[in-house]
């Protein structure tokens, strides 16, 4: 009985050890040319005799007495790898450098095909694990695939990119604000506040007000850095190039990040919008540094939800992402003009919100395409009501839903009342599947199923708005969404995005009251700009036209 039971422990033993190493990720198409910095990581502890890894045309083992304690990391070339990540593996498949260890090959060509292949992992002859492409993970040019919770993938992941974890940070003080109303007001005060350092990263910075404010917080010494999107939608406006040579003339670096020679860009766009003050406070929202986004009191602009937060932890959390984010190497500076820029004109408009402050909040992180996943967590969560203002809604595909927009729907599902704004500018509403559309299809689907859920598109002209480029989401008017984050496929999942969720009432209250003179001045099924009207005048020339044929042919039966 006891050499029965010594084999069963020694068996547990053997298969404790062999299911506690493991290939927790991959890369199998990295961005140089020839993948030479194809590379996988085993993670685990233990010796690592007998284990073979394997694409089934080749495989490798270790050098006996290999042992690992945590994570290990094998690349094609170690040379390639260092290049791209900018630290050696601790072994490699091919020798090309003296400083890493060689893996022993055992026969054939162990080589990762970007499109489709295999991985197995075997302790002796029995199979460990497997993991196959594209049927347990679906291969893109410069994605990492990575094993969490047992599941691959959970949300896209390309070389370079961060994997910052959820935190939440509790006893916040918010100040929360809105645009056009009293955007600028806090952005300044904020910025006048600094005392030691400003750390500044926007999409885009077109504004001269804004910068000059942090100019002169430069010039009192200020430490202030400033990180740009390197290759936004139509490119870097020369007002923006005006702005980065006005800046560095100030001291101020102008950094960008953007494809270079040595690196890759580690996301589709920066399209994060964020200052951190002083290490204890953070801005965030919506709006780029443009007039439109931050206009001086009294002037119009766009709708757009910001909020400032006052905590040390927190803004120590964003200060990282920052940190992390200006040292790849895909970031480079900014090359500046000396041209001036001129403020365009824009109408006058009526101040309707002022700031609101409150403590004792609940603030939680959200970043893209790190913890992205918050935000459908918020809206799955929703019992009572959902309000959400978008600048646009875009759909997975063809037949799936935005998953944002499926959440929001299954709520309303669950009897939650759900009301979702839409941005009506024209670029907005004059495609064939843009805002309009997405309108007509919640609201057919709401129709359908009897659902408490109704959509409608901003009506501008009536709210004298620019547009709406908000990103904003309150549920069950206790938390609040503030975010950089569109509702589209990309911005979730494949840009640099920044925002937070505060749970607050007043601040709820604050944002919903917003909301509701949006809403209601946008009666249903109406409000688009003049897109609308301008199809509305010509289904009246074809009526008119058709009328006068008839009369026509009338008179000449």
């Amino acid at each position: 009985m006891r050499r029965i039971a010594a084999t069963i422990l020694l068996l547990c033993l053997l298969a404790g050890t062999a299911g506690g190493i493991m290939i927790t990720e991959f890369c199998p198409d990295p961005y140089l040319p020839r993948d030479p910095d194809e590379y996988l990581v085993l993670e685990g502890e233990g010796l690592l005799d007998g284990y073979i890894i394997s694409d089934g045309e080749g495989g490798f083992r270790f050098p006996v007495g290999t042992g690992i304690s945590g994570r290990l990391v094998i690349a094609r070339d170690g040379v390639a790898f260092e290049r791209t990540h900018g630290y050696l593996p601790d072994f490699e498949i091919e020798n090309h450098s003296p400083a890493v260890p060689d893996v022993v090959m055992r026969g054939g060509n162990f080589l990762l095909a970007n499109k489709a292949d295999e991985l197995y992992l075997y302790r002796g002859a029995t199979l460990v694990q497997e993991v196959a492409w594209p049927a347990d993970v679906h291969p893109r040019e410069g994605q990492v695939h990575y094993l969490e919770d047992g599941v691959w993938d959970p949300r896209p992941l390309f070389i370079g990119q961060s994997r910052f974890g959820s935190a939440i940070f509790e006893d916040v003080a918010v100040t929360a604000f809105v645009a056009p109303d009293c955007a600028y007001e806090i952005f300044a005060d904020v910025i006048a506040s600094a005392e030691r350092e400003i750390l500044v990263n926007v999409y885009e910075f077109t504004d001269p007000v804004m910068a000059e404010d942090l100019i002169r917080a430069s010039e009192r010494g200020v430490a202030v850095t400033v990180l740009l999107e390197g290759g936004p939608v139509g490119g870097i406006p020369q007002e923006e190039r005006a702005i980065a040579g006005a800046l560095n003339r100030s001291g101020i670096p102008v950094l960008m990040m953007t494809t270079t020679d040595a690196a890759h860009a580690r996301y589709r766009y920066d399209h994060a919008k964020y200052v951190i003050v002083d290490g204890d406070t953070v801005l965030i929202g919506s709006e780029n540094y443009k007039p439109g986004g931050y206009p001086a009191p009294g002037l119009q602009g766009n709708r757009g939800w910001g909020a400032c937060l006052s905590d040390p932890g927190l803004a120590g959390y964003f200060r990282e992402v920052f940190l992390f984010d200006i040292e790849g190497r895909d970031i480079v500076p900014l090359e500046g003009t000396a041209a001036e820029v001129r403020t365009p004109w824009v109408p006058a408009y009526t101040v309707e919100f002022l700031p609101l402050r409150a403590t004792g909040a609940r603030v939680t992180p959200v970043l893209s395409p790190d913890t992205s996943h918050l935000i459908t967590r918020m809206i799955e969560a929703a019992t009572e009501s959902i309000a959400i203002e978008q600048a646009y809604i875009k759909n997975q595909t063809e037949y799936e839903l935005n998953p944002f927009l499926a959440a929001a729907i299954n709520a309303s599902r669950r009897g939650a009342s759900v009301q979702v704004l839409l941005d009506s500018f024209w670029f907005n509403v004059e495609g064939d599947n843009d805002n309009d559309e997405m309108v007509d299809l919640i609201n057919r689907i709401a129709a359908t199923e009897g659902l408490p859920l109704e959509a409608r598109l901003a009506d501008l002209e009536g709210n004298n708005l620019a547009k709406i480029h908000n990103k904003g989401v309150i549920v069950d008017r206790q938390a609040v969404l503030v975010s950089s984050i569109n509702w589209n496929a990309n911005s979730p999942g494949f840009n640099r995005e920044a925002g937070v969720i505060i749970e607050h009432p007043d601040i709820a209250a604050y944002y919903a009251q917003v909301f509701l003179d949006d809403w209601e001045a946008s009666c249903a099924n109406e409000g688009a700009g003049g897109p609308d009207r301008l199809k509305m005048v010509a289904v009246a020339c074809i009526l008119a036209g058709l009328m006068g044929l008839y009369i026509y042919r009338r008179g000449r039966v």
